[in-house]
């Protein structure tokens, strides 16, 4: 069975336009040859996600020439042909991958590799390229991967409506919570995630009560009791593209120093999501947030970047947090996730997935923001 990356990109003109703009990057850049294996820059270039075998799938792209997928005979059933994209090029059992990659490669001096390939085959590459200096494939394909065109976006917002629908199901009480372990309402998620059409369940966190003040706490043994605060931030992968959302909710009256804390929490992810216009520094967005939180008096207690860029993968290019400089321009999508942690006491977060747009942010989660009292 073939597998593509995205009903976001199901026609071969969309492969080919992303590999020009490669091509050009390569020319800007000096990359004479782009080789990506195991990660998300092969089916954004290609529509094929390889499995990650020890057996070598490397998509080697030239700047001037050909792109050819070099697959393990076995797999190259999976690959759905997208003509004039890459050459298929099977190797058998008795075969070196790594030789015939090089082949490909052979007179390259400047060679770009994707992040995620696995160390072994570079470490079998190199003998076969001597002189060649390597570089880094996110620095050629990782400013187009950022800059989603309007199908990857409604792909988001699919993505994001889904796990709205599961939110909301939380903060209305018809998710059990107490007298659940976290790893109960965890799987019941899960299996949330799986019911509104996503093929994966990337993370389901769920943490009470002195546990939400962790950020990525494993979701365990403990029972979730009354009167204390819920956190759950959770994500899948639907058509390629990935979810992800935050929301809180109390088993009882809410207690008043977490009532507080969390207006301001409230305040904060709104102040970040309306500071993310195009052209804004992502680290502007991170500023914002944070100075809510500050000003309130839990500035120290807010100990996380205020979000990350998100697409193919969970977490990409670009992230919001202090030292990126970077404008954000039309298409990026990120999240908005600030969050105060009281440590052994409790925790919270609030996150919505958004969009810089030409005609302003986008937000992608529209489930009530809120911190609702459930009986549950």
């Amino acid at each position: 069975m073939s597998s593509t990356s995205s009903s976001a990109a199901s026609d071969t003109s969309v492969y080919l336009d992303r590999l020009a703009k490669v091509r050009a990057s390569m020319v800007e850049q000096n990359v004479d040859t782009v080789m990506v294996s195991v990660g998300h820059d092969l089916p954004y270039l290609s529509g094929y996600s390889a499995m990650p075998l020890e057996r070598l799938t490397m998509l080697v792209v030239q700047r001037e020439g050909a792109a050819t997928m070099v697959i393990p005979g076995l797999e190259s059933a999976r690959v759905e042909p997208q003509p004039g994209v890459f050459d298929l090029l099977p190797w058998s059992e008795t075969e070196d991958p790594t030789a015939i990659v090089a082949k490909l490669a052979a007179g390259s001096k400047r060679i770009a590799i994707g992040d995620q390939m696995w160390a072994r085959f570079l470490v079998e590459l190199l003998p076969h390229l001597p002189g060649a200096e390597y570089t880094r494939a996110v620095d050629v394909v990782g400013h187009l991967r950022m800059s989603k065109d309007q199908a990857e976006l409604d792909a988001l917002a699919a993505a994001g409506a889904a796990v709205d629908k599961i939110a909301g199901e939380l903060q209305r009480g018809e998710i059990p919570l107490v007298g659940r372990t976290e790893a109960e309402v965890s799987a019941h998620l899960g299996r949330r995630i799986i019911e509104e059409g996503a093929q994966k369940v990337n993370f389901a966190i769920v943490a009470a009560g002195e546990n939400a003040s962790s950020p990525h706490h494993h979701p365990g043994d403990r029972v979730i009791k009354k009167n204390e605060i819920v956190l759950t931030d959770f994500g899948g992968t639907m058509n390629g593209y990935c979810s992800d959302t935050t929301r809180c909710v109390f088993t009882g009256e809410i207690a008043p120093d977490v009532a507080e804390a969390y207006e301001v929490l409230f305040e904060a992810q709104a102040a970040g999501v309306a500071a993310a216009t195009v052209g804004t520094p992502c680290q502007d967005v991170d500023r914002a947030c944070r100075k809510v939180i500050d000003d309130a008096g839990y500035g120290e207690y807010f100990i996380h970047r205020t979000g990350h860029g998100i697409g193919l993968e969970a977490h990409e290019d670009p992230y919001i947090v202090e030292g990126n400089a970077l404008p954000l321009a039309h298409g990026h999508a990120f999240s908005v996730e600030p969050g105060i942690y009281i440590p052994g006491k409790w925790g919270m977060r609030l996150e919505d997935i958004a969009a810089a747009t030409n005609d302003g942010p986008v937000s992608y989660n529209n489930s009530d923001h809120h911190l609702i009292s459930v009986d549950a």
